[in-house]
């Protein structure tokens, strides 16, 4: 121990070490998805801010450590970032700094147990409010956030139901604070016990709390998956391996078919053409279509990434145009400034332009259908908004085909799961080239995936539910109480700070007299 404490006397070892500590987490997403690691990830972090010399160093150790952690989740986007990734992930990473000194002022030294106790609820709310403050989509959206690691854990996805993604990325942390409490202050493994005691209580309440979907009918889902395609016209390419691939439906008595992300590289009303072919695809198949449209509006000026409900009769009037765009890739902030990232990177040219609202399209055979492009399925707040607009069924299209051989679309997949937990909402992740996937209301996973090497359709038989779920009813509570514990933390600091100052020492030095308080000069 006291080798590894001399190492660390180095600046620059110790911010690598933090660094390194940071990154561990993204062992528990996928592909790894070693979901039980999340519990124990953030120990050495905690470790070695708590161990800081000063609280100055202990917030440096939090800011190195988020340079790492956001580096580690968003490694796939270095082949189109380049050095802006770390450019990136030093600016954000800066949200960590106040974390890493409230974890040295609540587990530095030897902690009372009741400072250990308090750090249970303190830190994970610390943690909470990062993912807050990240998660506004100008500054890279909820990408990597804790809690979305237990996507594929039953009770987890449960309570997700309860509190959202946020309540899970509460729980994974208060977990790690006590493991890091029971391995390293031997005063407060008492309370770091009965700490996790309580968590599980609380947590088993919640599960309690939270509703089993009932489901209340089905419907027969088709995902078109063209897979990669290259070459010269691989818009007409990919289009025609769509037509293709859809008409193999016909007959299969399906309800809804869903192509991906930019499956349409044409405006519909610049080629009526494209138009009377899906329209023709729906009438073979007895179902609407629906695509995704990224082209020049022919009826607004601008590039829109768009989806559109294709009917036997051709577009409906259905029609979703994205709201939340990704940074760099579909629009670059202050071009003015940083346009020149055209230049070293796969930023984009031209900037897309947003929509300005949600739509719930009605699908046919009474199907309400929520659609979100790409990106914003990470967003909870945009399905459960659908869920409240009274969507039957969540539909993301997406396309990672620029990051194929990483880990991005496997943990891209596997978000649907959470969105489907918290809403109680059945969803379909389709896909240009994988990975695609489906749940059903509680998150559960409705047949295999299909994979990044499949060019392939695939029908799900999949159940429906309504009422309504908890976080639906009350949406970011778990935030809002991190807020207030954060928010009741200053006011205490603030209270114990005056005090201070009012039963300070008396002065060393006496006071200066004035010509007044001078005395008397001899012989007066």
């Amino acid at each position: 121990m006291r080798t590894i404490e001399r190492w660390l006397t180095s600046p620059w070892r110790r911010s690598t070490a933090a660094a390194l500590a940071g990154a561990l987490p993204v062992l528990a997403f996928p592909a790894p998805s070693l979901w039980w690691f999340a519990y124990v990830a953030l120990v050495p972090w905690i470790l070695l801010a708590r161990s800081a010399p000063t609280g100055r160093r202990a917030a440096c150790d939090g800011w190195c450590g988020g340079f790492g952690f956001l580096v580690a989740v968003h490694h796939w986007l270095l082949p189109s970032l380049h050095v802006f990734i770390f450019l990136i992930a030093v600016l954000m990473g800066a949200l960590w700094a106040p974390w890493g000194w409230l974890v040295r002022r609540f587990l530095g030294g030897a902690p009372s147990p009741g400072r250990s106790a308090a750090a249970l609820l303190v830190l994970p709310s610390g943690w909470l409010t990062v993912e807050l403050v990240r998660s506004w989509q100008g500054l890279g959206g909820p990408w990597g956030m804790l809690g979305a690691s237990q996507w594929q854990v039953g009770p987890a996805l449960r309570l997700a139901s309860v509190g959202g993604v946020w309540l899970l990325s509460f729980l994974v942390v208060a977990v790690n604070v006590a493991a890091a409490v029971l391995v390293s202050v031997r005063e407060s493994r008492v309370p770091a016990v009965a700490g996790l005691v309580a968590t599980a209580a609380a947590t088993t309440a919640a599960w309690a709390w939270a509703p089993h979907p009932a489901v209340d009918g089905r419907v027969r889902i088709a995902v078109v998956q063209p897979g990669i395609v290259d070459g010269r016209d691989s818009g007409e390419k990919r289009f025609a391996r769509e037509e293709q691939l859809t008409r193999r439906l016909a007959g299969r008595d399906v309800d809804l078919i869903v192509w991906g992300e930019s499956s349409v590289g044409f405006d519909l009303g610049d080629r009526p053409d494209l138009a009377r072919r899906i329209a023709a695809l729906s009438r073979a198949t007895g179902a609407d279509v629906l695509v995704n449209v990224d082209a020049r509006r022919s009826d607004r000026p601008g590039i829109y990434k768009s989806s559109v409900l294709v009917g036997p009769d051709g577009p409906t009037r259905e029609r979703y145009d994205k709201m939340r765009l990704v940074p760099f890739g579909e629009y670059i902030p202050a071009r003015s400034l940083l346009g020149w990232a055209t230049s070293v990177g796969k930023a984009a040219g031209e900037d897309r332009r947003r929509g300005t609202e949600q739509v719930v399209m009605n699908a046919g055979h009474g199907l309400r259908i929520g659609p979100l492009v790409c990106f914003e399925t990470a967003f909870p707040d945009m399905s459960r908004h659908l869920t409240e607009d009274g969507a039957d069924l969540l539909l993301g299209q997406s396309s990672t085909s620029s990051f194929q051989h990483s880990w991005a679309p496997e943990q891209h997949a596997s978000l649907a799961a959470l969105r489907s937990a918290e809403t109680g909402r059945p969803m379909v992740h389709a896909t240009l080239t994988g990975v695609s996937a489906v749940y059903g209301p509680g998150g559960q996973r409705l047949g295999p995936w299909l994979g990044t090497g499949a060019s392939a359709t695939r029908v799900y038989d999949v159940p429906l539910a309504h009422g309504t779920t908890p976080y639906v009813r009350y949406g970011d509570w778990p935030v809002h109480g991190a807020l207030l514990v954060l928010a009741a933390l200053c006011a205490a600091e603030g209270m114990r700070a005056l005090r201070t100052r009012r039963s300070g020492p008396e002065p060393l030095v006496p006071p200066a007299r004035t010509v007044r308080e001078s005395p008397a000069r001899p012989g007066r």
